[in-house]
């Protein structure tokens, strides 16, 4: 009878049982009779070999899972990749790497991320003359589809033959003495390896190999790791396809109109929400603006935006001049036709040959108005959202802007993504168009510029951060300057 095998743990064999014909040491043997059979033996008593080797594998299957559960709380393809190769060198002893990937055609870009590597540095490594779609490091991995995700390794790279002078070359430029390389090939519903996603490569200082032990956890690690991968890379490709639908929808280029100048700024947020502006040129000399939002996020919310921008510019040609009418048609339509949506508006009908500006808002943001002596928010009539009351109107407010002022809108994603509290976002904002330098008063490019870098210091994302990062709004300014 063949003695039973132990399992096999995370992907790592476990030593084979002692023999089952082994007496404990201490235990006294008793004759076999033919009446009474021979006693099985005890199980021998666990040696300090055996021990270690326990205590060996639950420290590695521990800071296995503690890694993995790191790289799958990154929401974004680039934190991910990072992760990756903060985690591989973790691993691997290594100081230095570069993850690459080719996603197969239509789901994404190719995308080259580097720890402890500049742009120069990687651009240096892509020199190395190769034979396959990936930089030299990265050529002689096993073929994609068998399977094995075993590493490759180089441990002298200035000493082995073979090599590319331009190799050597690269190498002694940056710093590195010998790479490990390893496939990133996700599994295809757990049973056969997919297609090859990319690959990632370790550097060393000093010729070093890694050793068995930590060859064996960087490929488990990275064959859950390409599995991450592949949904993200997946939802990036999806996000900027939403995006660019987003982008189409809105307006190519800003109309001129004599009297006032324009200037926008967008940012979409990661799950593609459904803020909108419009700027469109009205008979006899006049221009309409609107900003506005759809609740929710996703292609649903894109396509609802588009269909209620597209109602708002027919209304305002028809009865611009009355902003109250134009929003009024807006939520009687909302309610007949998109009953599943919460919408805010604000519609602004300019005469500048006049300098008179007739606002009226439906759930949104009041204008800021900033010049010589002033920066304030004007005061429009309260309004609930647009589709959330049975009959929407409220009074229109008449502002006069002097010479040289200017009027911003904005979303209400602009103060969200402050991260504080909406009065606290409010005041940022109007501190931020009062310190607007007065040599760029007269630029609304400028304008615009200076209030998002001074809103927003982070580049558009400060207070969303780590896991609200995913949840990010979109950002809105439309600037509109008189002359």
């Amino acid at each position: 009878m063949t003695a039973p095998h132990l399992p096999k743990v995370a992907g790592i064999n476990p030593p084979p049982p002692a023999s089952p014909h082994t007496s404990a040491p201490d235990e006294p043997s008793v004759p076999a009779s033919p009446d009474r059979p021979e006693p099985s033996p005890a199980p021998p008593a666990p040696n300090a070999v055996v021990q270690d080797r326990l205590a060996g594998w639950i420290s590695d299957l521990t800071t296995l899972q503690e890694l993995i559960e790191r790289l799958l709380r990154t929401t974004t393809l680039d934190a991910a990749l990072h992760e990756l190769l903060r985690a591989g060198a973790l691993l691997l002893g290594a100081g230095r790497g570069l993850v690459t990937l080719q996603p197969s055609e239509g789901t994404g870009r190719p995308v080259t991320v580097g720890l402890g590597l500049g742009r120069a540095d990687l651009g240096h490594i892509e020199t190395i003359p190769h034979d396959g779609g990936y930089v030299r490091l990265l050529d002689d991995l096993p073929p994609t589809g068998t399977g094995n995700r075993s590493g490759t390794a180089h441990p002298d790279i200035a000493g082995e033959d073979g090599l590319d002078p331009r190799h050597r070359e690269v190498a002694a430029r940056l710093g590195y003495a010998a790479s490990y390389a390893v496939p990133l090939e996700p599994a295809a519903g757990g049973r056969a390896p997919g297609p090859r996603l990319g690959a990632a490569v370790w550097l060393y200082d000093e010729p070093a190999e890694p050793a068995e032990r930590r060859r064996h956890l960087a490929g488990l690690y990275c064959g859950c790791a390409a599995e991450h991968l592949a949904r993200l890379v997946e939802l990036t490709h999806a996000r900027e396809t939403v995006a660019t639908l987003h982008e189409e929808l809105l307006p190519g280029r800003l109309p001129r109109v004599p009297g006032i100048r324009l200037a926008v700024r967008h940012r979409t947020g990661p799950g593609g929400g459904g803020d909108w502006y419009d700027a469109l040129p009205l008979p006899e000399g006049a221009l309409g603006l609107a900003v506005g939002g759809i609740s929710g996020s996703g292609p649903g919310a894109v396509a609802a935006m588009g269909r209620l921008r597209a109602s708002l510019r027919a209304y305002a040609v028809m009865e611009g001049e009355d902003p109250v009418a134009v929003l009024s048609d807006l939520e009687l339509l909302l309610r007949l036709t998109e009953p599943s949506w919460a919408a805010t508006a604000l519609f602004a009908y300019c005469e500048p040959a006049a300098r008179k500006v007739v606002v009226a808002g439906a759930g949104h943001c009041s204008p800021l108005i900033i010049g010589d002596g002033r920066a304030e928010y004007v005061e429009t009539s309260l309004s609930a959202p647009l589709g959330m009351l049975a009959c929407w109107e409220a009074p229109s407010v008449e502002i006069e802007p002097a010479p040289g002022e200017t009027l911003l809108f904005y979303s209400d994603g602009l103060l969200h993504r402050t991260g504080d509290a909406m009065d606290r976002a409010f005041t940022r904002l109007q501190r931020a168009a009062a310190s607007v330098p007065r040599a760029a008063r007269h630029d609304p490019e400028a304008i615009a510029d200076h209030v998002l870098r001074t809103v927003l210091p982070e580049g558009g994302t400060a207070g969303t951060g780590g896991k609200d990062a995913e949840h990010a709004e979109d950002v809105v300014l439309l600037v509109a300057h008189f002359e």
